[in-house]
């Protein structure tokens, strides 16, 4: 039996509650098949991004200190921003400020102890989870080689909810004490991605195993030079874009509503609002693991200290701002118009984020003969789309114009931009940084779609060009 075939019968047997898919598609006589999927992107691919040298430094320097003034805001001054008095000023509050973060969020045993026990618990069940074994695109960085995915975000982010509510009820660990040390707990994320990316990139040198590298050391660690980072089984970049963020995002949420209760006797719905939402985008991205083995981040971006950082503390450190404002200034006293409207926008742009994920890897799945039916819940109408039509390029691939993708090319954005509004209404419109989430998730969008583009004229060409004539609009329908 070959190498394929047993992998193939591997995915089959991974799990009970999972089965393969089958679909056919009347556009092609073409049966699926497991090597269409070879991306010819190769190391020697080379363009300085993001302000090159420079503009690596400036983030590396930059970002800790902007997450660090927005928690001053938030969690100190009630969500209304810090600046000095007069320009003659700027020194000695730049001292103030420092100052008063290491009052209240300078790295300590307990932050440590809350982080890194979560991060290594979650290590922990992602080596002893079940789960289905699945195989990513082909390689040719490793001479076509097909990675092996073990995918059991799913159970091991059940067990972490479980087991962190069972710990809270039995006053073991009280949630309420995320919130109590959010300042330091975020310190310590920050210096552990730091740890993390630095460890990354001296192993990789050290090995000679440097991909894609500027030779600018400063650029190379912002940027990465590691492929595909793994500790045995345990793959480190789908491991951290996944199990750390989201999860921690969503306990930081939980923490603030169970402190409201602890303050007020109840949780607001506005509140209640928030747990929901990332309980949402959190148990989504670790139900559908499997999907995200096809994506850009996985089979081509590299492991980097700005992909460590965002998704080890930048993700669940400035995304919870919302949480954060109204634990620190609610009861807010909405109208119930109003509140209703941001569920039904949140629920809303959760089904079309959710279904148009799926629609458009599960659509690769297929394609790449490894697309299986999960049990996870909750599982949505339209998330798989049969016969699907799509764009045949002479590249190879398969271009998806059915479903969602019928009508603008990034509808998956667009209910993602929806979502991120949503977490911002729901504050009302009394401090900026429930929109931080907002602002910069769509400078990023806009900036990758405006890459993926490039990219995408590069590798189709005049099959590109048709592409944008069948689906020309990229975020909504006769407007952008």
């Amino acid at each position: 039996m070959s190498s394929e075939q047993q992998q193939r019968g591997q995915q089959q047997q991974a799990s009970s509650s999972d089965s393969l898919l089958v679909a056919s598609n009347p556009l092609s006589k073409s049966q699926p098949r497991d090597d269409v999927a070879y991306e010819d992107v190769t190391d020697s691919d080379f363009v300085y991004e993001f302000g090159g040298p420079i503009g690596a430094a400036s983030m590396i320097v930059g970002f800790p200190l902007l997450m660090a003034y927005q928690y001053l805001c938030v969690y100190d001054n009630n969500g209304h921003f810090l600046g000095p008095d007069s320009l003659g000023d700027f020194g000695p509050w730049v001292g103030r400020m420092a100052a008063r973060y290491w009052d209240i969020a300078a790295p300590s045993w307990t932050g440590a102890r809350i982080y890194l026990g979560f991060t290594f618990f979650m290590v922990g069940l992602a080596y002893v989870c079940p789960g289905p074994v699945m195989y990513g695109y082909k390689l040719p960085s490793l001479g076509g080689k097909r990675l092996a995915y073990n995918c059991n975000a799913l159970w091991s982010w059940w067990i972490a909810v479980i087991t962190s509510l069972v710990l809270h009820f039995t006053g073991i660990f009280r949630l309420t004490e995320v919130v109590d040390n959010l300042g330091s707990i975020m310190s310590v994320a920050m210096i552990w991605s730091f740890v993390l990316a630095g460890a990354l990139y001296a192993v990789t040198a050290a090995r000679g195993q440097k991909h894609r590298a500027s030779g600018n050391v400063v650029y190379d660690f912002f940027m990465g030079v590691c492929l595909n980072p793994r500790i045995g089984s345990l793959d480190l970049k789908l491991f951290t874009e996944l199990r750390i963020p989201w999860p921690t995002l969503f306990f930081i949420s939980l923490s603030c509503a169970f402190k409201q209760y602890e303050q007020i006797g109840y949780v607001t719905p506005e509140s209640a609002f928030m747990v929901l939402a990332h309980w949402l985008y959190a148990n989504a991205c670790n139900k559908g693991e499997e999907c995200v083995i096809t994506s850009w981040d996985i089979f081509y971006e590299l492991e980097s200290w700005y992909l460590l950082f965002w998704n080890l503390a930048g993700v669940p450190f400035s995304y919870c701002y919302s949480s954060i404002y109204l634990l620190k200034n609610g009861p807010m006293g909405f109208p119930t118009v109003w509140v209703v409207f941001c569920y039904v926008l949140l629920v809303v742009g959760y089904f079309f984020w959710d279904t148009g994920n799926s629609q458009r890897n599960r659509f690769r799945m297929h394609w790449n003969n490894t697309l299986i039916k999960r049990n996870a819940f909750p599982q949505l109408p339209k998330s798989f789309i049969h016969n699907a039509k799509y764009l045949q390029t002479r590249h190879g691939n398969k271009l998806l114009i059915d479903g969602w993708y019928a009508y603008v090319r990034k509808p998956h954005y667009t209910a993602d931009i929806a979502m991120a509004l949503s977490w911002g209404l729901i504050t009302g419109v009394g401090s900026f940084f429930p929109y931080f989430y907002l602002t910069f998730f769509v400078i990023v969008l806009v900036h990758r779609v405006g890459r993926d583009d490039a990219r995408c004229a590069r590798k189709y060409g005049a099959d590109w060009d048709e592409y944008m004539r069948v689906v020309p609009w990229k975020f909504v329908p006769y407007i952008y």
